[in-house]
């Protein structure tokens, strides 16, 4: 399926990056705005919605992580991707952390990003066709740290017996991406493992 002019937004200081991320994505029918810093984006993303956002990690004045904190990633409209060479794989996850739906790393194939971004938009306008309460609930656990949207997403996916592959296809992430966010929710609920993460989620439900 094309983008059938979508905008997607580019956020990225390399000249050569955006340019091929533009003839990627205008070549499936998605209009692409490039930003060379994030003080750019910041200023028309808080204006209009984008139908993604594609944000190197590494750009002038604030970080990519400063970015999603500002944009508040969690809770924003829109998927919001961070991209990052493979040394930085730690920086991938905190951005994760921090509300970044999934990561790209450099150097990319535009068959895979183009997948990833599609997949991603899917899943975004599935839940915001979804009911309103099955968009804003979160899960609450007495004494535990408090877990993002997309955490609580995770779980609700495992509990109902999802394998890591189908959560990534529910939500519009990678496999690993769905790996840390499994690994973050045992480590905010005390889990040891699946078995006593599923134990945990049904006690906090019943």
């Amino acid at each position: 399926m094309g983008g059938n002019g979508a905008e997607i937004y580019v956020v990225d200081d390399d000249p050569a990056i955006r340019k091929t991320l533009t003839a990627i994505f205008s070549a499936k029918g998605y209009e692409v705005i490039c930003f060379a810093d994030g003080a750019a984006l910041l200023a028309t993303a808080r204006q209009k919605t984008p139908a993604c956002i594609i944000l190197d990690v590494h750009i002038p004045g604030r970080s990519g992580l400063d970015i999603l904190k500002e944009l508040n990633a969690d809770d924003y409209p829109a998927p919001i991707f961070i991209m990052s060479g493979q040394g930085d794989i730690a920086m991938a996850v905190d951005a994760i952390k921090n509300g970044a739906l999934d990561f790209i790393e450099k150097p990319f194939r535009g068959s895979i990003v183009t997948e990833k971004v599609r997949d991603a938009i899917d899943a975004f306008t599935r839940r915001q066709t979804a009911s309103p309460a099955a968009n804003s609930s979160r899960f609450h656990f007495p004494g535990r740290e408090p877990l993002t949207r997309r955490e609580s997403e995770v779980l609700a996916q495992l509990a109902a017996g999802a394998s890591n592959k189908e959560v990534g296809r529910q939500l519009g992430i990678g496999t690993r991406t769905v790996e840390f966010h499994r690994a973050r929710l045992m480590e905010k609920l005390g889990a040891r493992n699946l078995a006593d993460l599923m134990r945990i989620y049904l006690s906090g439900t019943s």
